[in-house]
């Protein structure tokens, strides 16, 4: 199964579409879900029933609207609506603990002017246990490519096992990249032969032995000198998906997304995946 939260706005409906598409590749079923207050949805009688039942009728309406999306891309695709009680961040988080995929909008309603990613996507990217995709911009036409950040460290395997399962799916290219910088405080240092060398054994190590499973998918290899977010936004630019894990190396105990995901949140040119990396092996 696949979730995917609407809130009536754009993007929620362009996180039904990708949603839809995802669904079909992988023939299960998509679920779009509407988080209310559970009082709206419990309240059938007494002082504030005339308000209860309003809501349960927009929450309906954007339903129907997400129903209608997902149809309107995938006819044949089974869908099914639910209307979730309490907090987005927390309802969507429960709803999808058993789903392959939680789906969002970047932002929807109520955004402040000048946020780029809402609190809801940030919400369930930090604390859903299953792999979680905000779309921030549709790409018009698929490329056929996908890009993949690779950082070493031990966490790669899980994102790269989503990586190259989703580039055989789609029968499309992946491209690994990884960014190598040793960050000073007045800037990087510059690269040096005898470095690169050492981190394209790296990125080498870190790949060896997902062609021989997934022995049709094309692998591109990229070592890239530059701060990470900047070298993958740029390799993302026009790519049909980019995937991140959660964190790597040199994030602190207790931080529940490392800084090159939390900033690919904002920055990412294309759909984001960012793949939990402390799931069980697939």
């Amino acid at each position: 199964m696949i979730i995917v939260g609407v809130d009536g706005s754009r993007a929620g409906l362009d996180a039904v579409a990708w949603a839809a598409r995802e669904a079909a590749l992988r023939g299960v079923p998509l679920t779009v879900a509407y988080a209310m207050p559970r009082w709206a949805i419990e309240t059938r009688s007494g002082r504030y029933a005339d308000v209860a039942a309003w809501m349960r009728d927009g929450c309906d309406t954007v339903l129907a609207a997400g129903r209608e999306r997902a149809r309107r891309e995938q006819p044949e695709l089974e869908v099914v609506t639910a209307a979730l009680p309490g907090d987005a961040r927390d309802s969507l988080t429960r709803a999808a603990e058993d789903a392959q995929l939680l789906v969002v909008g970047s932002h929807g309603v109520g955004g402040v002017r000048g946020m780029l990613i809402g609190s809801v996507a940030y919400g369930v990217t930090a604390h859903a246990t299953c792999d979680v995709v905000v779309v921030r911009a549709l790409p018009s036409l698929p490329r056929g490519e996908i890009v993949v950040g690779v950082d070493g460290s031990p966490r790669s395997r899980a994102v790269l096992e989503f990586a190259f399962a989703e580039a055989e799916l789609r029968g499309a290219e992946l491209r690994a990249v990884h960014a190598w910088a040793w960050p000073r405080p007045e800037g990087f240092d510059p690269a040096d032969p005898g470095s690169e060398r050492d981190e394209q054994l790296v990125l080498k190590e870190t790949l060896a032995g997902f062609g021989d499973l997934h022995p049709d998918v094309t692998v591109i290899e990229e070592l890239v000198h530059g701060h990470p977010v900047e070298v993958l936004r740029q390799a993302a630019a026009g790519a049909d998906l980019l995937i991140v894990g959660t964190r790597g190396y040199g994030t602190f105990a207790g931080m529940v997304l490392g800084s090159v995901s939390q900033a690919m949140l904002h920055e990412s040119p294309c759909p984001l995946v960012v793949v939990r990396g402390d799931r069980p092996a697939l």
